[in-house]
Parts: C-alpha cells; structure tokens; sequence
C-alpha cells in the first residue's frame, strides 16, 4: 500500500505543477474516484474505496492536504458498465473539474476511459483494472497503472502449472480481462498442453 499512496502522491504532485492556475483558484486537488460501487464487481470496488481513502489519510497524516491543498475525493459508481464509466469520466473532468481519476474495477470499463482521459489531458491512475491492453496497445501517455496486469498473472500461474503431462483447460470471462488473461497464460506456457478454451458471459 505505502508503494501506491506514493505513487498516487507523485501524481498528484505532478497535477498541482502543472495546473498551478486552476488549483490556485480552487484551493483544492480534486480527485475523481470511478469505480464499481455496485454491480458485479461491488466487492473489488469496496475494497479499492477503502484502500484509497486509507492511503490518502495515511499519506497525508490525516490532514488529506497535499502542499497546503485540501484533497476533496469525488465518487462515481460505474455499476461495471463501459459507457457509463466513460460518460462519468468525461462528467468529472469538464463539469466536476477533477485534476486526476482513480479506478476503475472493471478492465472493460477502463478501456472505455482511456480515450477521455488523453481528450481532455488528464491523469487517470488505473487501480484495480488488469488487463494488458490498459498499458499495451491501448495506453495513452496519461494513463498509469499501479498494480498487476495479466500477464504478470499468467505468469505465476504458468510456473505453477507449465509441467510435462499436464493437461489444461481454461474457463474466462468474455471481455477484457478474461481474454488478456488466457491469451497471456497461453504464451506463457511451454510444456503443458492446453486442450480447451471457453468464455463465459461477464
């Protein structure tokens, strides 16, 4: 956590340098925290809530300033849905004039903020989504990752489970984050054979 709320605070740093003018005029760093409060993925969203406002006290000393600038934290639930993500995201920077977002749970959600965040030129700290393709073929030069990805996953697993005789077959969500998942488990392995694949409905 103490590696994250660094990174976090660097960002946030980074923010206050380079809007001085908005910031000056508020008094505040706004941060818009898109996640999934409710729908299928409310417990990975809970959990990242809580994460991000323990960090933040803990970080800050339990002043949740930074630089003498009060840190006001501005919840979206994007109930999981990519276009509902999307549309809060554009909503916190234009009308809620947020400095940089956090979130969101869902890879499929995520991949739809990417583009709003390089419109409108603003940090978006992806945390927990972890499909490839949010720092791959997707990134942008204001997104940024704080935690794994699946291939670092597939990985793990691949060591796990990569053994002459084994035989594989692999049960995934279909959307982002299955899909990343199995296609980087699948180059990760070299000896075990995998001999079915399947997509279940997210």
């Amino acid at each position: 956590m103490q590696r994250r709320t660094w990174v976090a605070l660097a960002a946030l740093a980074a923010t206050s340098l380079a809007t001085p003018f908005a910031l000056a005029q508020s008094g505040e760093i706004k941060i818009a925290h898109v996640y999934s409060r409710t729908g299928p993925l409310e417990a990975y969203g809970k959990q990242t809530q809580a994460g991000l406002m323990m960090g933040l006290e803990y970080a800050t000393g339990g002043t949740m300033t930074v630089n003498g600038r009060k840190l006001v934290v501005i919840e979206k639930d994007d109930q999981g849905k990519p276009d509902l993500g999307k549309s809060l995201l554009a909503t916190a920077y234009s009308d809620d004039k947020a400095d940089l977002a956090i979130g969101p749970s869902s890879s499929g959600v995520a991949l739809a903020m990417l583009p709003v965040a390089e419109e409108y030129k603003k940090i978006l700290l992806v945390e927990p989504a972890v499909a490839d393709s949010i720092t791959g073929d997707k990134w942008n030069k204001y997104i940024f990752r704080t935690g794994r990805n699946s291939s670092q996953d597939a990985i793990s697993n691949a060591v796990a489970l990569d053994k002459p005789g084994v035989t594989i077959a692999t049960l995934a969500q279909d959307y982002a984050f299955g899909r990343d998942g199995v296609k980087a488990f699948k180059e990760s392995i070299k000896t075990a054979k995998i001999v079915h694949e399947e997509y279940l409905p997210a």
